[in-house]
């Protein structure tokens, strides 16, 4: 599948926006265009659906003259080669229906699987060139629903009803047909019998797409609510949560069952309906049949074959009614998959060729103005600060005052409203973001390890670690020992079933960042899931990692940062004071008062 880079307006996510019904042909299309590389082998499926009905569709008309021969040569001798001449043929004819089904079954499994597969690589694609503020706004369930959920129900659409659909109308158009010219009275008996079921199903299926696009919605919003809690359920224990968990578990679940119940329900009614009137057309058709042959307009083979015309002629309503559900579910689907797929990404830097060679460190921030939403709150009103090459730069301040912010935009990963952030007096803006971060290793204070080997996890995305290099920075975070005493080492794998404490999570991911050895260094509350003896032996590791690198550290234990080179103190967006730890003091303002504040709490 042809790479297509998805760009659009942004759409708000989950629960938000209209639940009227959708753009049904709109997302059609969309999934054809997607698709338009397939078309020709779908078309050739397709066809073999069609032509594999129409084989089925001459079985009546011989069936018909066999029971003529059969009928005539009751009276005198029936011509058994004649018979076994139609039989043959007939037995070729459904062999034939049968091949062409199959085949179309095959060429649409294989090209619906590789369309589910390429959505799941743009997905898992746009994930990446999405903005930071995208996943601010959106649960991580509802992300999950749509690669999972929402792509395997166009996978089933696509495999299913589009095959059904015409082999439905080919069956429906090729038995009106044959009906019409093998007779024209029974043949509009079984036309006005049958056209109530259609005004009844178009009328169904205009008022039943917005309950398919509703079911939808509220299935990524309850796995959202679930993939939370789930992630969360220590604090739920702790807190016991759980009733509350549970309350708008159920909330969101009626609400699911709620729409899939009327979903369901609509598309529930076809069937019955479309059973009732094909039988309606059969027993019409047989009480006209029956007529005309007591008044010797017909033969009895007619009517034979006409009783299996009216199935033919019926069963298609009822697939087609499927089918349409089916169709339905694929376009809320489809409409879920696609509105990710052209929300609003990152700006295209292919263009920017500015580079950091034999970087030094010098970090500048000049006039800097941030807010999370356009014209929304304010969080850095006029931040301005320079730090030089190997200064450990240490932030401090309350909750809430911009820190992790500052951080977070000195990686880029948000985009700044006003100002500049330069580095070596490159400006950030001017260089890729890839650029940036190669200029930073992190450690935060959420720590992140996925499943895989200690090694893997230890050398994440650095080239040519050795093994001396890895085991250096684990003896330096004090984690050798432990990862020695593992059952296979550091080819131990990190899962469910190997319980880290989260201090022993936080020094791998230390010992990660030391591994990579960048130019400059961020620490978000690195030290914050440690006890005292393991941060004193990690704070001594960090110390000689940020020597002659230019560090940016974020603590709220004011004792760890004492040999900063330059703290910076933030409240309510702006830096209110500036210097080294004793010239802070000496001033008695806010940073002394924070000080003094944590000692008055210890003791």
């Amino acid at each position: 599948m042809e790479r297509k880079q998805y760009r659009g307006r942004a759409g708000a996510m989950g629960m938000r926006g209209s639940e009227k019904a959708r753009d049904f042909k709109g997302t059609w299309r969309k999934i054809i265009r997607y698709s338009r590389k397939y078309l020709p082998a779908v078309i050739i499926a397709l066809l073999c659906a069609a032509g594999g009905t129409v084989m089925i569709l001459i079985g009546p008309d011989k069936l018909s003259d066999l029971t003529a021969i059969i009928t005539e040569g009751l009276a005198t001798s029936i011509d058994l080669e004649a018979v076994g001449r139609i039989g043959m043929t007939l037995a070729a004819l459904y062999v034939c229906g049968a091949v062409l089904s199959f085949i179309q079954h095959f060429i649409l499994s294989t090209v619906t699987q590789t369309i589910t597969r390429q959505l799941r690589s743009d997905i898992s694609a746009k994930i990446n060139r999405l903005p930071m503020s995208y996943y601010s706004r959106t649960s991580t369930g509802d992300v999950l629903s749509r690669v999972t959920n929402d792509v395997d129900m166009i996978s089933q659409s696509l495999n299913q009803s589009i095959g059904n659909m015409v082999s439905a109308i080919t069956l429906f158009a090729g038995s009106l047909l044959m009906m019409m010219i093998t007779n024209v009275p029974m043949a509009l008996t079984a036309v006005a019998a049958t056209a109530l079921g259609f005004g009844l199903m178009l009328l169904i299926t205009s008022r039943s797409q917005r309950y398919f696009t509703r079911q939808q919605k509220h299935l990524g919003a309850l796995n959202g609510h679930i993939e939370e809690v789930y992630a969360g359920h220590t604090v739920v224990k702790a807190y016991n949560g759980e009733e509350e968990a549970r309350r708008t578990f159920d909330r969101m679940n009626g609400q699911l069952r709620e729409s899939a119940f009327r979903a369901q329900s609509m598309a529930g009614l076809m069937q019955p309906l479309m059973g009732f009137i094909g039988n309606l057309g059969y027993v019409a058709v047989c009480v006209v049949g029956a007529v005309l042959a007591m008044n010797g307009n017909i033969g009895f083979e007619v009517i034979v074959a006409f009783m299996m015309y009216v199935r033919y002629f019926t069963q298609p309503l009822s697939q087609m009614a499927q089918a349409v559900q089916s169709l339905q579910s694929a376009a809320a689907a489809g409409e879920r998959v696609f509105e990710f797929l052209e929300a609003e990404e990152m700006e295209d830097e292919a263009g920017k060729t500015e580079k950091l060679d034999n970087v030094k460190g010098c970090v500048e921030f000049d006039h800097v103005k941030f807010s999370y939403e356009e014209g929304g709150k304010v969080i850095i009103h006029d931040f301005s600060a320079r730090a030089e090459p190997g200064q450990k730069i240490a932030i401090v301040g309350p909750t809430g005052a911009g820190k992790t912010t500052l951080v977070n935009l000195l990686m880029r990963f948000y985009e700044i409203q006003g100002g500049d952030i330069r580095i070596d007096g490159i400006s950030a803006r001017d260089m890729t973001r890839e650029a940036v971060h190669d200029q930073f290793c992190m450690v935060l204070q959420d720590t992140w390890l996925f499943e895989g080997t200690v090694r893997e996890n230890l050398i994440y995305c650095t080239e040519n670690a050795d093994d001396e290099k890895m085991r250096a920075a684990c003896r330096a975070v004090g984690l050798d020992h432990f990862i020695r005493t593992l059952p296979k080492g550091y080819d131990t794998v990190l899962n469910e079933e190997l319980n880290l404490s989260q201090g022993q999570k936080q020094q791998l991911t230390i010992a990660r960042a030391m591994i990579a050895d960048k130019p400059m260094l961020i620490l978000d509350e690195a030290t914050s899931s440690v006890d005292t003896r393991t941060e004193q032996q990690i704070q001594r590791a960090m110390d000689r990692l940020m020597e002659n690198r230019t560090s940016f550290v974020i603590a709220h234990r004011l004792s760890t940062i004492k040999n900063a080179d330059l703290i910076l103190v933030l409240k309510d967006g702006d830096v209110i004071e500036s210097g080294t730890h004793e010239q802070l003091l000496e001033k008695n303002g806010f940073y002394a008062e924070l000080y003094n504040s944590q000692f008055e709490q210890a003791s």
